[in-house]
């Protein structure tokens, strides 16, 4: 097809579906390429650059005083056919063509609209772009075709597959469906596209591949058989097809044959909308399909230039027009084929209606590749007025020049593309990137089978780019027709998502998709953010049972409300009441002889200084605090050094007793008066108030919260701090013990009256016994337990020497009164009995 103008314009277009090429076997000369299947959309593609030029021929705002011409080649999508009309368009080696009937001649042609397929675009773009010829495509997707050092001089009005990939991804992304399937057409279109595809899904994460297919070029049965047996046994539900109609049929009617259902197609651009396959044999397969498509326009006056076509109205250039005629009234010129009219066939008059006709070419509801090639030819069309437009001596070029339409280089237009901005009649802004691509938008359309058998197209949503927002999918769910029982989208996974407790190990030798899920370890819960692994609860926190998320720890400590603490609470309050009323009774009874003879006043300070041994061990009791952690042991060892220096002390007064009673001993008592005794008792106690008031500055106890007993748990002890200070307070106090055992067992044999050595001796024993065992029961206590261990010694050694000491002399108090008499109390049998 072509017309005459001033500027000339190319164009290639897909008007046959197939072409059948003879073998090249070099032995012969080879026969010409041979088209057939008539393609009714290409066909319109055609008309449509036809009808943009004469739109811009009809503007006198865009290119005044100037007409533009076109020359359409028909690649029969095929890459010989296309890349030799290229060729001959770019070079002006065209046959000859008779403009009129006294002019023979090549227009140049300054510019290409297409090629739609990528791997012609990429042939024909390798060549041109050395030329800097301008080809802008309105159907090649591929990915590849960005790269402008390699194609400098191509743009295009559809977005890359790069932007078509992501859009697939967003929508799976949105159903969940994390385990799919791709096939790709056997050309630079659907590897670019599958590479595109593996790439984006590795980076983005969003899910993996069940397998990637390559559909043969031709009708391999065999081969077909085997994609479509690998669909059937894979457990992906998804299916993403990235082919051409022609081919896609060749698959279809494999899928057809095995009765392959329950599958959710995902279509690329190069078939969302391709009537071929929405026809009552696809579609129960495909139904429901969703589909990236091109942005759809309007396009006013299409419909009316369409019908206006008529083989006696182009004679000169009808061979198209005369291919359509006969493919849409299913008649022939004349002379028809033999045979043609023998089998019934009718011949076609040219009066035929074309406004009766029920087809896709006079269907402008839906103009998308259509209104992709009217972009194409008015961006063309605005960089010619632009670079007409320009101003001599400030024009782009060396020296401020200007480009003229006489002397103008391909370069020089593709300067001006570059730069192209306008508005179409639909509201949408043309404008190329750096790298040749249209600003990305692309419609989402679903497939609607009805029941009557007919298909609708429908739109369910959009996928663009903005600068806000990025790339953003936009969907209406409510209109999405799925083609399964449930009315509902399918799950396609490999492996369902891990529930809340558990994390992902992933299976060796499969996608990242395919994994088993692992119970959390007991202190760790899911991560949501990495759910290959758990992440550990906080220090004070502890997984619950469901491994979900952390709880606090439970705390443990030595309680008042635990039984333990009440039983060592109530036992510590009970020996603090016996004191008291033995306190209480031999004050009554301090003139009594029983009381006189144990030595009244330091009796006193040892149940004093038991008293305060009892109530020490409270301070071991409840939440450890700096205060309690601090008071408790200082408290324990000073109470204990006060109660065994009284001990100590009474123990040296009954040896010093015994000394005065013997001829020159009287010298010895006035070592041992009152105030030597409480002096004594004062100094060893003041010891131990140093070694605990240098403990507690240096290192003092501290709480402390221990998380090594009980990993759920939170053990609340005090630290020592110093362990040499600790060691030194009870050191101390064994080393006063010991001496009040010695001194006691030395002098157990003394004359009756005097002797309570045994007494003393004994109760030594049971409190030395309780805090050499009290030592291994404390360091190999944990927790709380250690505290217990503690406060069990205190009370053992303070309920020993209480009984030990005052349990007799209560009794003959209490009891047996009539021995509480200095001749009772002097005499050997009674003290025998008391011993």
């Amino acid at each position: 097809m072509h017309k005459t103008g001033d500027v000339v314009l190319g164009g290639l277009f897909q008007v046959h579906f197939f072409s059948s090429v003879p073998d090249l076997s070099f032995t012969s000369q080879p026969q010409q390429p041979t088209c057939h299947g008539m393609y009714v959309l290409g066909f319109k593609l055609a008309q449509t650059m036809a009808f943009a030029i004469d739109e811009i021929n009809r503007n006198s705002n865009l290119l005044p005083n100037v007409t533009l011409g076109y020359i359409l080649y028909d690649n029969c999508f095929e890459l010989g056919i296309g890349f030799r009309g290229a060729l001959s368009l770019a070079s002006g080696q065209e046959d000859q063509i008779v403009v009129d009937d006294t002019c023979v001649g090549n227009p140049p042609v300054v510019g290409i609209v297409g090629d739609p397929s990528s791997t012609i675009s990429i042939a024909i773009s390798n060549v041109l772009g050395l030329y800097r010829v301008p080809m802008v495509s309105y159907y090649a997707t591929c990915s590849c075709l960005s790269d402008r050092q390699k194609y400098p001089s191509f743009f295009r009005t559809i977005p890359s597959d790069a932007f078509q990939v992501r859009a697939m991804i967003q929508i799976l992304k949105h159903f969940g469906w994390t385990w799919a399937g791709l096939l790709v057409s056997n050309n630079d279109y659907g590897l670019h596209a599958a590479r595109s595809f593996q790439s984006e899904l590795s980076v983005s994460g969003e899910g993996c591949l069940a397998y990637t297919e390559v559909l043969p070029w031709d009708k391999d049965t065999v081969e077909l058989r085997r994609i479509v047996d690998v669909m059937k046994t894979s457990t992906a539900r998804v299916v993403i097809v990235f082919e051409d109609p022609s081919r896609m049929m060749h698959l279809m009617d494999e899928v057809v044959r095995q009765n392959v259902t329950g599958l959710q197609w995902i279509a690329s651009e190069a078939w969302t909308e391709s009537a071929v396959l929405q026809t009552p044999h696809f579609m129960p397969y495909l139904g429901g399909t969703l589909g990236i498509t091109i942005r759809r326009g309007e396009i006013p006056g299409l419909r009316e230039f369409l019908l206006q076509i008529h083989p006696d109205l182009h004679h000169n250039s009808s061979y198209g027009i005369s291919l359509f005629w006969e493919f849409t009234f299913q008649c022939r010129f004349a002379p028809a084929l033999a045979g043609w009219l023998e089998g019934g066939g009718a011949l076609c008059t040219g009066k035929e209606d074309l406004g009766n006709v029920d087809n896709e070419y006079l269907d402008i509801s839906n103009l998308r590749p259509e209104y992709n090639v009217y972009k194409a030819v008015y961006a063309l069309a605005y960089s010619l007025d632009d670079l007409l437009r320009c101003k001599p001596g400030s024009g782009p070029f060396s020296g401020n020049s200007c480009a003229s339409l006489q002397s103008l280089e391909p370069w020089q237009l593709v300067y001006y593309m570059e730069r192209v901005n306008f508005t179409t009649p639909f509201g949408d802004q043309v404008s190329f990137d750096e790298n040749g691509d249209i600003v990305p938008i692309y419609d989402v359309i679903n497939a609607l089978w009805l029941p009557d058998g007919s298909t609708k197209i429908q739109k369910v949503g959009e996928v663009k780019r903005t600068a806000l927002k990025g790339e953003e999918l936009i969907l209406d769910e409510g209109k999405i027709f799925w083609n399964f029982e449930s009315k509902q989208p399918p799950r396609s996974v490999c492996s369902e998502s891990c529930p809340p407790g558990t994390h992902m190990v992933r299976r060796k030798r499969e996608p990242e998709c395919c994994f088993d899920c692992i119970p959390c370890s007991e202190g760790k819960i899911t991560n949501k953010s990495n759910s290959l692994e758990c992440t550990s609860c906080p220090e004070d926190f502890w997984s619950n049972p469901q491994r979900d998320y952390c709880v606090p720890k439970k705390t443990e400590f030595l309680s008042y409300h635990d039984p333990l603490g009440i039983c060592l609470t109530a036992t510590s309050l009970l020996g603090t009441f016996i004191c008291a009323v033995v306190l209480g009774i031999f004050i009554c009874h301090r003139r009594t002889p029983i009381v006189r003879a144990s030595n009244s006043e330091l009796s006193f300070q040892l149940l004093m200084s038991l008293k305060l041994c009892f109530l020490c061990s409270l301070l071991f009791i409840g939440r450890p605090r700096m205060w309690t952690c601090q008071m408790r042991h200082a408290a324990f060892g000073i109470s204990f050094v006060l109660c065994v220096s009284c001990i100590l002390v009474k123990t040296m007064v009954v040896l010093a007793v015994f000394k005065a009673s013997k001829p020159g001993g009287g010298a010895s008592m006035k070592w041992f008066g009152a105030m030597q005794q409480r002096g004594t008792v004062l100094f060893l106690t003041s010891i131990q108030a140093a070694i605990c008031t240098t403990w507690l500055v240096s290192s003092s106890p501290t709480p402390h919260k221990n998380t090594q007993y009980h990993n759920d748990k939170i053990v609340y002890e005090c630290a020592v701090g110093s362990t040499v200070g600790f060691a030194v307070l009870l050191g101390y106090i064994g080393i006063l013990a010991f001496l009040s055992f010695l001194i006691a067992f030395l002098v157990r044999n003394l004359p009756d009256s005097f002797n309570e050595a045994k007494l003393i001796t004994f109760s030594m024993l049971i409190f030395c016994a309780v805090w050499v065992a009290f030592v291994p029961a404390y360091v190999s206590s944990p927790g709380n337990l250690a505290d217990a261990v503690e406060v069990f010694a205190i009370l053992a050694s303070s309920f020993g020497l209480l009984i030990t000491l005052f349990g007799p002399k209560c009794y003959i108090i209490l009891l047996r009164p009539e021995m509480n008499t200095k001749k009772a109390v002097m005499g050997r049998g009674i003290q025998k009995r008391l011993i």
